[in-house]
């Protein structure tokens, strides 16, 4: 993208402890007004690297510009962002309007200005019927909320969220999930949120990072990232994968266990290259008796089948991997069809619908 829309850019930034690289020379381009999400396993370096943008840690390498300006030696006061942390950190005994303007209050502002952006924060948050409640009168999504107010509040350039909604039940936290953007898009304030969910990223993201060992394996929408994944790791941490490891063989053919996959063609490949066919449990579907007209086909056996609600996945075991596959059904259809355990069926896919990833 063009560096110039970006309103934060790090530029090679690392960390350092010891002999370890916590964070190995990331550059992103962070966009106005765009949630954006950094995504990873434990310990691959995405809290690092939200400590450093906000101030707490500072790089061994690279720079970070918010607005062309190189913040990376200013401290937390000096920067205009501001982070969330996962336990809100609200004060008990303050009134939910008085946590929301303690910030301002210790700017120093007029007071008819603080009372009306406190006003117009508690709206935006649906919490203006709450303003005179204490912490411990909320739900634990209100004093979410009470959190990101009192973050909005203060009106940052950018704000820095760390596991923002890790402490709420998952219904509570799908809910959250469509708060927290629309919070995003109402203040018009950029996001930056840390997670490890990878659905509450594709939830809420406009585009996200997927950082493992301290470096960004893939950035994009994601869309992008969960149809088109570059990397066998990023496959599987996005979503759930049906991943058959093969060899490159005539055009637009792979290998796989003595059966022939076929697939889009592909700019450069080289035969005998060993590589990985990923699609996703949703492109596969049932075939009837007589086949159909996917391009690929594989015979197998049902061994489980898992009722998730909406749909039902089945576990299906097939020559092409030692693992089964897993085949989302919509509950819709799985009433017209009696799937069981021990069942034979038939499988395909469209080439176009798997991706071929070489590492």
């Amino acid at each position: 993208m063009n560096s110039s829309s970006a309103v934060l850019i790090l530029d090679k930034v690392s960390k350092s402890y010891g002999n370890g690289l916590a964070v190995n020379e990331v550059s992103l381009n962070i966009r106005e007004n765009e949630f954006f999400a950094l995504l990873g396993p434990s310990g691959c370096g995405k809290t690092t690297l939200l400590r450093m943008l906000a101030g707490f840690e500072t790089p061994s390498a690279g720079c970070i510009y918010l607005d062309g300006l190189d913040i990376s030696p200013l401290p937390p006061n000096k920067r205009p962002l501001n982070l969330m942390f996962q336990s809100y950190a609200l004060f008990p005994n303050m009134t939910v309007r008085k946590n929301i303007a303690y910030g301002l209050e210790m700017e120093r502002l007029p007071e008819a200005q603080i009372r009306q952006r406190v006003n117009e924060v508690l709206s935006t948050a649906q919490l203006t019927e709450l303003a005179d409640r204490k912490p411990n009168q909320l739900s634990g999504g209100q004093r979410q909320r009470v959190a990101l107010a009192r973050a909005l509040v203060k009106r940052p350039r950018v704000l820095l969220l760390d596991e923002p909604l890790g402490a709420l039940d998952k219904k509570l936290r799908e809910k959250m999930q469509l708060e927290l953007k629309r919070l995003q898009h109402e203040s018009g304030i950029t996001f930056i949120v840390v997670t490890h969910d990878q659905e509450e990223a594709l939830v809420m993201s406009d585009r996200m990072a997927v950082l493992d060992g301290g470096k960004v394996c893939q950035c994009g929408s994601p869309s992008e990232l969960y149809e088109n994944p570059n990397s066998r790791f990023v496959a599987n941490f996005i979503g759930v994968s049906n991943l058959f490891e093969g060899l490159r063989g005539a055009e637009q053919r792979v290998m796989v266990n003595g059966h022939e996959l076929k697939v889009e063609p592909q700019p450069g490949a080289v035969r005998g290259e060993a590589v990985a066919v990923v699609v996703r449990p949703e492109r596969l579907q049932v075939l009837g008796g007589q086949g159909g007209e996917c391009d690929n086909q594989v015979q197998g056996q049902i061994v489980e089948v898992a009722y998730h609600g909406l749909d039902t996945n089945l576990h299906v075991k097939t020559a092409l991997s030692d693992k089964p596959l897993i085949v989302r059904v919509p509950s819709s259809q799985f009433e017209f069809a009696h799937f069981s355990s021990g069942m034979d069926i038939r499988l395909g896919w469209q080439a176009r619908h798997a991706r071929v990833l070489t590492h």
